[in-house]
């Protein structure tokens, strides 16, 4: 089980202290959510503060663009940092140049999916996936709660990973904690993103280790 921090529930006025965390705790990713107040109710980080946690961050950075019309981004999010980078399907017009176009940059391609989104909707595309993310809430704000059909979209998509491409990983965003993360990894889930359940906690180091020894 690979854990990602989002940084979106990371303290703003102290984000290099948490990096630091990050970095010295058992965690395998820095999850950053760009978001650009049209694809989500929400505005979040851009290339400038990407770059900026590049320089402190001692482990991958793995970016989930919540914008439209990603593909003109997709050279400067290289350039500043990212080593995973993720669209939303809903987002992409041609899916597949998309994340050809993601993987020519050097970095690992991922796709992710809207609660109301089905998992029919990478089928095409799933070998030119690193990643397939669900998200498990409505995006565009943390601390909401886990939807619960998240557990049928993961048993879909276990099934299209096995057929097409046995080395993708599954990722979930959205409402994880130490009560549905065991449950999560029964099903097949290889990645979680974990935001205020991490960043909220007295211990977030301890937090992350306590997610990390699932399995």
């Amino acid at each position: 089980m690979l854990i990602a921090p989002s940084l979106l529930s990371a303290n703003f006025a102290n984000l290099q202290a948490d990096i630091e965390m990050v970095n010295q705790s058992a965690a395998d990713w820095f999850h950053i959510d760009v978001m650009d107040g049209v694809f989500v109710p929400n505005i979040s980080f851009g290339q400038p503060i990407i770059s900026h946690i590049k320089k402190y961050a001692k482990k991958p950075l793995d970016v989930h663009l919540m914008i439209i019309d990603p593909d003109r981004y997709i050279e400067s999010f290289k350039s500043v940092g990212a080593d995973i980078l993720t669209v939303q399907v809903e987002a992409c017009t041609h899916l597949h140049r998309t994340l050809t176009h993601i993987r020519q940059s050097g970095m690992k391609a991922g796709a992710s999916l809207n609660p109301h989104t089905p998992i029919c909707m990478v089928e095409n595309v799933i070998e030119n996936c690193d990643v397939v993310m669900i998200m498990s809430v409505n995006p565009g704000f943390g601390g909401q709660k886990f939807i619960e059909n998240t557990y049928r979209k993961i048993e879909e998509l276990m099934v299209l990973k096995n057929k097409y491409n046995p080395d993708l990983l599954i990722e979930v965003d959205g409402g994880v904690t130490l009560e549905n993360a065991q449950k999560l990894c029964d099903f097949g889930v290889n990645v979680l993103v974990a935001g205020n359940t991490i960043f909220s906690n007295e211990n977030p180091s301890k937090m992350i280790e306590q997610l990390k020894q699932i399995s």
